[in-house]
């Protein structure tokens, strides 16, 4: 029973790591398609979200399979309740990948508008805080996943930066205002992506050492 457990975990493992690169690969087009302003781009991170929601499903029920089969206990009891959450913080990164991706295409209709801001330092940030988390997840490495909750900071830094500059430019021409505001839109979905990955890193400390820090993160803080 044991040795079937095992196989059932890894098969799970293996799962919840084709939707995290499946999310990673839409969070990268649909900042690529911001900064280039690439419609074509933008329709395919929209396109794509229905695998992700798919994905999602088959892995929860896979969850809730390996649960009432097997009723794990100890780490690999942690282990599956955090893949659940997982799964959900992933579904929702490949949500805020299409609005993203909506604004993108917006963007794109807007003619002759300076960016106003530079979002590639903070979206690479961002996706660098996604991969880290995973990567975390798949090393059962703690530490890895407290570097990405101390990252957070920054990445909020980088918002309150990004709406102080659009609220200038608002001021000084009104006639954009729509315009402005979808670039907000944008730095209010990669802070928000950046909290789901923090989520993703706080699950894996509670996998690896039973931990729950969701209320400590100014212990991870640089």
């Amino acid at each position: 029973m044991a040795g079937h457990l095992e196989k059932e975990l890894e098969k799970l493992k293996k799962r919840i790591l084709l939707l995290s690169a499946l999310v990673e690969e839409s969070l990268h087009k649909a900042l690529r398609a911001v900064s280039q302003r690439d419609t074509k781009l933008a329709r395919g991170v929209v396109d794509g979200d229905s695998a992700i929601d798919e994905m999602e499903v088959e892995v929860e029920e896979e969850c809730l399979k390996v649960l009432a089969l097997h009723q794990p206990v100890a780490v690999d009891l942690r282990f599956i309740i955090s893949v659940l959450k997982i799964n959900r913080d992933l579904e929702r990164i490949g949500d805020f990948a299409v609005s993203m991706a909506d604004k993108a295409a917006r963007l794109a209709s807007y003619e002759h508008r300076n960016q106003v801001f530079d979002f590639s330092t903070m979206g690479e940030k961002v996706l660098s805080m996604l991969s880290r988390s995973i990567d975390s997840m798949v090393k059962a490495d703690a530490q890895l996943a407290m570097d990405v909750c101390a990252a957070d900071d920054e990445v909020d830094r980088m918002k309150r930066g990004a709406y102080v500059e659009v609220k200038t430019r608002m001021r000084e021409h009104p006639e954009e205002v729509d315009y402005l505001l979808d670039l907000l839109s944008i730095s209010r979905h990669l802070e928000r992506i950046a909290d789901h990955a923090t989520n993703i890193a706080e699950d894996v400390i509670y996998s690896v050492n039973g931990e729950i820090v969701r209320h400590r993160l100014d212990e991870f803080a640089p």
